[in-house]
């Protein structure tokens, strides 16, 4: 089954990129319809409806509040039926949680993809149960649109691909942020330390993105023994200091998916 037509329930930010994502890859405007009750403003070609459908549509898209889930789900009773695949980009909300309110439904899967997704350059996470092989088919060239499809074999891994490919961006930006205020700290007119640390890091990651070396290697390569790059980066090496923050980082958001499935667990 080639999926024709979505259903797009809860249409913020991520749900509205995953769209313009999907728009800018070829996908036909009239494939996406929004639900929401008071209106709202959608692209063009995008339909939008303020009552609960009555039809099945090929696939559910949930974008709304985690907290939102059991006030949702009796409406979409007839828009889910047994060839609907759901969607679901709540994060900590397991595959159980969605089947127990979505029993009908003829698969379920979790996406998680993060804002670049409307550039097409998402890493998005991928888990799902009940889905057949054409389905299973269907949401990844609905991920690949949106960027790569990384399907795990196991759900409990899937709150540590949220923290890093899901959050990532906003801790990447944190560091951009904070690089650039450094920079200003030690003498950089603001705008122009911002403009410098945004224009490095989007070179940096192309180059990281286009080469044969990892990382770690492109690091060595970029630091001579003894000069100024390798001094700087003795500062973030003493101690495994960069390595043990984002440790604890991750750690703190893939801690919190586990506490919101606990809480989903428990409103269902």
């Amino acid at each position: 089954m080639t999926i024709s037509n979505m259903l797009i329930v809860g249409f913020g930010n991520m749900t509205g990129a995953m769209v313009d994502g999907w728009l800018r890859a070829g996908m036909s405007p009239q494939t996406f319809t929004v639900y929401h009750p008071r209106g709202k403003d959608v692209p063009d070609g995008v339909g939008l409806v303020t009552e609960w459908p009555d039809t099945p549509f090929d696939a559910v898209l949930l974008g709304v509040k985690p907290y939102m889930l059991d006030d949702i789900a009796p409406g979409l009773s007839k828009a889910v039926g047994g060839s609907t695949t759901v969607v679901s980009v709540l994060a900590g909300v397991e595959l159980a949680s969605l089947r127990a309110r979505f029993p009908q439904a003829g698969g379920i899967a979790r996406l998680m993809p993060n804002l670049a997704c409307a550039l097409g350059k998402s890493p998005n996470g991928l888990v799902g149960e009940g889905l057949d092989g054409s389905s299973r088919d269907d949401i990844t060239r609905l991920a690949e649109r949106l960027g790569s499809a990384e399907w795990l074999d196991d759900e409990s891994e899937f709150d540590l691909v949220t923290a890093l490919a899901g959050s990532g961006p906003g801790f990447v930006y944190r560091f951009i942020d904070a690089l650039s205020i450094a920079a200003t700290r030690l003498g950089l007119p603001e705008d122009q330390a911002q403009r410098l640390t945004i224009q490095m890091v989007e070179g940096a990651a192309m180059l990281a993105s286009a080469s044969d070396y990892t990382p770690g290697d492109l690091a060595k390569r970029v630091a001579s023994p003894g000069g100024m790059t390798q001094k700087g980066l003795d500062v973030l090496d003493e101690g495994d200091a960069l390595v043990d923050l984002l440790t604890k980082t991750l750690q703190a958001a893939r801690d919190r998916g586990a506490e919101m499935a606990e809480e989903a667990r428990k409103s269902g």
